[in-house]
């Protein structure tokens, strides 16, 4: 049994962690649930038990000392593995407890994402969870978010992530815009229209098309107007904007309904891909596991 000076208490050795990988306190505190004063505590009776200061505090942040990164170097490893263990146990069983945050851009949420919550956590009354809905990308370690789904191409290569889908990208425009601007019939010609540009891309201004026969074509287009919201670049287009490329279920209602045109049809944009991302350096909970093997059987084909 653990005593208040026993520095092998996972529960202060965890605190510690969190609060090295979070940068604080009150962001440590968030993703493990609790309180910042309780991690306070647990950091500071591991401290004494220790006898050496893990961290050096200020009132703007917090800093690992020496001895505070040799313990993070040799911990952190040790405890995502006991993390892993404990979760795939936890996995088998078909009740999921505890907490699960959860980050998705704001169409997706909306889209698709808000529904499989519903009947997921009505499947898990024990299982607290929060959906975030966002277009900024999250630092899922300061924020403590255990899951988040991302469409388009990773970029970070510490990600740990499940790609659970592909989609195809159209350029499209809105038809009272292209009864006054004319409807293109080559990808070239794009760089002559108003192009509104999705500043979330790493490359929101030049786009590859590739015809039928294999030819490909890369076109550098003129923006004047540009979101940083793919559901703010949706609402540009219906009104009218100009031309943009959105992925295909984003905008086949509108496509359907005649809100909105596809250009180009026999011009192939690069596909996409839907992906189920994990923090780096930490367990992956029993939770998020169900969650994204639940998410994956749903995903509309």
């Amino acid at each position: 049994m653990a005593t208040s000076d026993d520095p092998n208490d996972l529960n202060r050795l965890g605190a510690f962690v969190a609060v090295a990988q979070c940068g604080g306190f009150t962001a440590a505190a968030d993703r493990l649930g609790t309180s910042k004063a309780r991690v306070s505590l647990d950091v500071q009776r591991l401290e004494r038990a220790l006898g050496t200061a893990l961290f050096t505090r200020t009132t703007r942040q917090v800093r690992l000392t020496d001895a505070g990164q040799q313990l993070l170097d040799d911990a952190a490893p040790l405890l995502a593995g006991l993390g892993d263990a404990v979760a795939r146990a936890a996995h088998s069983s078909a009740e999921v407890s505890g907490t699960l945050r959860i980050a998705a851009a704001v169409d997706h949420a909306a889209q698709h994402m808000g529904a499989a919550v519903a009947e997921f956590a009505a499947l898990h009354p024990a299982l607290r969870i929060t959906l975030h809905a966002s277009d900024r990308v999250s630092d899922m370690l300061a924020e403590g978010i255990d899951l988040a789904f991302r469409m388009g191409w990773l970029r970070d290569s510490s990600l740990r992530a499940v790609r659970l889908a592909d989609f195809e990208q159209y350029a499209v425009a809105a038809p009272g815009y292209l009864q006054k601007a004319g409807v293109p019939k080559h990808p070239d010609e794009l760089a002559q229209h108003a192009w509104v540009a999705l500043t979330l891309l790493p490359a929101p201004l030049t786009w590859a098309f590739t015809a039928r026969n294999g030819h490909s074509r890369s076109v550098r287009m003129n923006a004047r107007l540009q979101t940083d919201s793919a559901t703010a670049l949706r609402a540009l287009l219906l009104n009218g904007a100009g031309v943009s490329v959105m992925d295909r279920l984003s905008v086949q209602a509108d496509i359907a309904e005649g809100r909105l045109q596809r250009l180009l049809p026999d011009w192939r944009l690069p596909s996409g891909g839907v992906f189920a991302v994990f923090p780096p350096g930490r367990h992956i909970s029993a939770a998020a596991r169900a969650f994204v093997d639940f998410y994956r059987d749903r995903w509309p084909r």
